[in-house]
Formats: C-alpha cells, sequence, structure tokens
C-alpha cells in the first residue's frame, strides 16, 4: 500500500513517514524545494514535487491508497490554505472509501478549566486555530461523499529535538535562559512524538469513518516544571523568565494566548478503539535523559 502524506519534511510529518516506512508501507510526500526532495530521497520517501496549491496534491492523491495531512502553513492565510487543501484531497478520494486522516491540535478545545477533557468537551479554540473545526467536521462527515476521513488531535508534541520543547531548549542554550509567557501556573499536555507517529498508523490501519481522537498521553505538566526541567537539561538552572502575555505577543503574536492556556487533556478512546498503546517517556523523564 503507498500512503501519501503532507508535510513530509516536517516534525510530524517525517515521523509519520519514518514508522509507515518501518511496516513495509510505500510512503510519497510532497515536496515544494530541491532540498525537501533530497529529504525525502534521503529517507526513502517517493518525493512528489509541489505544495498543497498545485494538482500534484489531487492528482498524486487520486493513485495512493491513503493520505495522511499534516502540512500546515502558519500565518494569516493558514486557515484558506488548509480548507482548500482538505477540500482538494476530499474530492481526490471521493467515493474511494481511502482514508484521510486530518491533523488538528488540542488548542481548538481552549481552557479546559481544571477538568480532565476528551473527545466531546465542548470547543472554544484559541482564536489562532479558530478556522480548525470547521474543517474537522468537513474531514469526519467525509463519510458521506466515500471517504474514510479521520481527525487526529496531538497535544504539545517533543521528542526527537523537535516541537516547542526542542525549541525551548535550543533557544536556553543559545540565550542562557528560558521564556515563556505567562507566570507558569498553566498546565500543559504533551504526546511523544514516536507515539503519536503510531497513533496516525493504527488510525490509517483501524479506525472507522468519522472517529476523532486526542493523542495525549500521561498528566498534564505545569509550564513551570516543563521550564524549570528545560533550564536543568540546558545547563542553565533556574534561568526561567515569565513573560506577561502581552509583551509575549509582541514576538509570538496569537501563538502567545495558546501557551497561557490552562489545558488538562487525556483519552482512552484511541487505546480502546485501535489499540494505541504509548511507550514513550514523560516529557520531564525525557528532558532529563536528554530525549527531547
Amino acid at each position: 500500500m503507498e500512503i501519501f502524506v503532507t508535510g513530509a519534511t516536517g516534525y510530524v510529518g517525517s515521523a509519520v513517514c519514518r514508522l509507515l516506512l518501518s511496516k513495509g508501507f510505500k510512503v510519497s510526500g510532497l515536496a515544494r524545494s530541491g532540498e525537501a526532495k533530497a529529504k525525502l530521497d534521503a529517507a526513502g520517501v517517493q518525493a512528489v514535487p509541489g505544495d498543497l496549491g498545485s494538482a500534484a496534491l489531487r492528482d498524486h492523491a487520486r493513485q495512493a491508497d491513503g493520505v495522511v495531512h499534516t502540512a500546515m502553513q502558519w500565518g494569516p492565510e493558514a486557515g484558506e490554505c488548509d480548507r482548500a487543501a482538505v477540500e482538494t484531497l476530499l474530492d481526490a478520494l471521493a467515493g474511494t472509501d481511502k482514508p484521510l486522516i486530518y491533523t488538528s491540535g488540542v488548542w481548538v478545545m481552549g481552557e479546559t478549566k481544571g477538568r480532565v477533557a476528551g473527545e466531546m468537551f465542548p470547543l472554544q479554540p484559541a482564536p489562532l486555530v479558530a478556522w480548525r473545526p470547521a474543517i474537522e467536521r468537513q474531514v469526519m462527515d467525509a463519510r458521506e461523499r466515500g471517504v474514510r476521513g479521520v481527525v487526529v488531535r496531538p497535544a504539545m508534541v517533543y521528542g526527537r529535538a523537535g516541537g516547542l520543547v526542542g525549541s525551548m531548549l535550543k533557544e536556553a542554550r543559545e540565550q542562557g535562559v528560558v521564556r515563556v509567557p505567562g507566570t507558569g501556573e498553566n498546565h500543559w499536555s504533551f504526546v511523544y512524538i514516536d507515539d503519536l507517529a503510531s497513533l496516525y498508523s493504527l488510525a490509517l490501519e483501524k479506525a472507522q469513518a468519522g472517529s476523532l481522537y486526542l493523542a495525549a498521553h500521561g498528566n498534564a505538566v505545569t509550564a513551570k516544571a516543563v521550564a524549570e526541567m528545560v533550564a536543568r537539561s540546558a545547563n542553565v538552572p533556574g534561568k526561567v523568565e515569565w513573560v506577561p502575555v502581552e509583551k509575549a505577543r509582541e514576538k509570538m503574536g496569537p501563538m502567545a494566548d495558546c501557551l497561557v492556556m490552562d489545558q488538562q487533556v487525556l483519552s482512552t478512546k484511541a487505546a480502546r478503539e485501535l489499540g494505541w498503546k504509548p511507550a514513550g517517556p514523560g516529557v520531564l523523564q525525557a528532558l532529563a535523559a536528554g530525549m527531547a
């Protein structure tokens, strides 16, 4: 079987490609540049020249046995770009009953206000991702068009020196301080990168049309605990600076508001329905062991 991955050179997409290849799938991915093509070639992924707005997206989706959509274009046009890409993919797959796995994120859930939230939690999306719930619904409703649409909402992803935690570590080593918006009392929920990739693989193989899965593992951790462990791992213990959200917005834009949300997210649905068994270390353990 061939699986077509958008964002195949990105943090999540490359992990998905790596796992699928190890399981014997043929994997193809969009390549927007010669550099991206070289990365895919080196990884054993068939490079498909093009981007989310090109005809290659539609044409190759039609040829593949399934699609994993992990590509994300941040900025003012993010929502429109994502919506157009999903519509193209749905049109390409209509009537085939092939899977389309769509990547959303827990930030669409907003503040959980001390509750541990699951898939049924009412959505209050942060402005940065306010457009995503409508696309989630479009993907899940695609069963009416003969597409096995599935939505995955990852928590904060860490491991293999990527994601927010990887960026925090890099900044701490370069600047000698960890800077985080807010006061640190809010909670963040996490998922290890390899565990997330395994959920995509299971969803491709087993998930029913219209399914939604939260990808989070372990108890939520305060931003303060993460920041302090990052500082320790970067050999600058105690060097943590809490930045008022108003000031953080000047540098980070609306992402600052996402990082000060208090979220505790966890679900057993993927374990029950798909047999998902996360095995990676918790975020604090990963930091302590140099695995973040």
